[in-house]
């Protein structure tokens, strides 16, 4: 790779579009002010009666973003992406309305492309490539991938960022961290997500995607990870015809994933896809402990191999879009391309990922919490047994559905278990780690993938031996210890008796006493009984207020009391909020 290979400089990366700041700073300060007039103003008793339902509002906004992030491009798209998985702080509405949004814009004109090829290799486009198709593969936000032949007559795929692409990013990215620290008052999302450190992740994510040095590497990682295993297919990288802005690798445009009668027409079981994508990223997530966080559709393949009688015949492979015939059960491999969005799961969570897969797969409620605690998402003042029952009903009630049937299923019974399970839902101490957000996007447009391809796709009964094999590896890991522990145990247990009788004697003379103290479910009671009757008094406070200074502003100066109403309004239910 040539010296434009390295990452920009921090100078090259400090200027922004001011007409495109002002304007999505514009559409977020916009949604801020709704959220603060019609969600925590107008919000309370009596205010209430003058606000209109929610949902419908959200939805319109989240409608409004969508159209605004295809209109600009850029890391709006892949910020509309991100939060259309974010089911655990956002509602269905704003979700679906988002789900829609695909990382597909028109394509940059070809002489601009060109221009910068060859801005990047300091020399003509014809001493590079022999031919170079003027239709894009594909065009995503931040760059586009063409056809080309090399010098040395390989047909290969080159990537190319957009030109100008720097400026647009660090604009989208000033704007959006602008948007978390306006977050960080809205205390129901503060309190559960450091939104510093995702608000950082966020931004070293996406300007790891401008950087074709580290998708390169990212690729060739992948490929060492997977090399035992002859199903998954990662694209060899060309690095002497790659540069700062230009990536060249195998052309592996084969069927896509979300081509299901492409798939079909070849004769490829799409349960078996289903089920090679699910080994996959539960490989990546729990053993080799990197993952390719960007699985959506576009950057999925399925490629088709030559069937027992087709070898036999002398047909050894198959072009990119070359057509193929028939036959059952047909072998394939899964390719992945794009590696820009990759990241490494620190030491600190792999071992609590472990025992979360664990526990979901041995149906153990207790392990799945203490894996929460363990990976810091659950906070350890949570009343652990609620946490425990609410995670016991959600097992009774969705497992072995389909992933096709879950959403169904879930909404089915989501009425009721929200009733039963309020406090947990909404007062538990859950904080979202930043280093597991986008995973969770991956694993989430791997659902929807897996559903696409098999409604009947069961990943629990998939989970089962994993979960089973981790647990064996755990014995043998830990076996020595766990003997220490059962030793210490049986120790304790030969003791029991004495202390027992010791207990018995504190009775008789008199001496023993009784440590008590309020349950959990009594704790909150209390705490909700004393927030009402804070509120209650501040309300009372505040119509005496608006009533007396209605009456003395209108008697004395003969105005308006509209300005009075409100500003007594904003002031009274300002405090009542602390």
């Amino acid at each position: 790779m040539n010296q434009a290979g390295h990452a920009p400089a921090e100078s090259d990366i400090s200027e922004i579009d001011m007409k495109r700041y002002r304007k999505v700073r514009r559409f977020f300060a916009k949604a801020f002010l709704h959220a603060l007039w019609w969600d925590i103003l107008l919000n309370r008793p009596f205010l209430r009666l003058f606000r209109p339902p929610p949902m419908p509002r959200w939805k319109a906004i989240a409608r409004e973003y969508r159209f605004l992030a295809l209109e600009m491009g850029g890391v709006l798209i892949k910020l509309g992406q991100f939060l259309s998985i974010r089911v655990d702080i956002l509602p269905a509405e704003v979700t679906g309305e988002l789900s829609g949004l695909q990382d597909e814009v028109s394509p940059e004109k070809l002489e601009d492309i060109l221009a910068q090829i060859e801005e990047d290799f300091g020399c003509p486009v014809t001493r590079i490539f022999r031919y170079i198709s003027p239709k894009p593969l594909g065009a995503a936000s931040l760059a586009q991938v063409h056809r080309v032949r090399l010098i040395s007559g390989e047909d290969v795929v080159v990537k190319v960022l957009r030109p100008g692409i720097d400026v647009l990013v660090e604009t989208d990215l000033k704007a959006i961290g602008l948007a978390f620290r306006w977050l960080k008052y809205y205390k129901r999302i503060s309190q559960r997500v450091d939104l510093d450190w995702l608000s950082e992740e966020f931004t070293t994510v996406t300007r790891k995607e401008l950087d074709f040095e580290a998708e390169g590497r990212n690729a060739e990682r992948l490929a060492r990870d997977f090399a035992d295993d002859t199903d998954v297919y990662i694209p060899k990288v060309y690095w002497k015809y790659c540069a700062r802005r230009t990536l060249t690798l195998e052309d592996v445009n084969y069927i896509k994933i979300g081509n299901l009668e492409a798939i079909e027409a070849a004769g490829i079981n799409r349960s078996q896809v289903a089920d090679k994508l699910y080994q996959v990223y539960m490989r990546q997530v729990f053993e080799t402990y990197f993952v390719h966080v960007d699985p959506h559709p576009g950057n999925l393949f399925v490629r088709p191999l030559p069937h027992p009688d087709e070898i036999e015949a002398g047909i050894t492979d198959f072009e990119p879009d070359a057509r193929v015939s028939y036959k059952p059960d047909r072998p394939f491999q899964l390719v992945f391309v794009d590696f820009g969005m990759s990241v490494t799961i620190p030491e600190r969570l792999r071992a609590a990922l472990r025992e979360y897969a664990i526990g979901i797969g041995t149906h153990d409620a207790q392990r799945v919490v203490s894996s929460l605690v363990k990976a810091g998402t659950l906070l350890k003042t949570a009343d652990m047994r609620r946490m425990e029952e609410a995670h016991e009903a959600l097992f009774s009630h969705l497992w072995g559905v389909g992933v096709g049937k879950m959403r169904d299923v879930a909404l089915k019974e989501a009425r009721a278990f929200i009733k039963e399970y309020k406090d947990v839902i909404y007062e538990a101490p859950i904080q979202f780690q930043a280093d597991t957000l986008f995973i969770a996007r991956a694993l989430g447009i791997l659902s929807g993938m897996a559903a696409n391809l098999d409604p009947d796709f069961d990943v629990w009964a998939k989970t089962v031996p994993f979960a089973e094999r981790y647990a064996a590896e755990e014995i043998l890991e830990h076996g020595e210890e766990w003997i220490k522990e059962a030793a210490n145990l049986a120790q304790l247990m030969l003791k029991l008796p004495t202390r027992l009788e010791d207990i018995i004697n504190q009775a008789q003379n008199g001496k023993l006493t009784v440590q008590t103290a309020m349950s959990a479910d009594t704790r909150k009671a209390v705490q909700r009984a004393e927030q009402a009757v804070n509120r209650l008094t501040w309300t009372v406070a505040a119509a005496a207020l608006l009533v007396s200074g209605v009456n003395l502003h209108v008697g004395s100066t003969g105005g308006s009391a509209d300005d009075i109403l409100i500003i007594l309004a904003v002031l009274a239910f300002l405090r009542s909020l602390k």
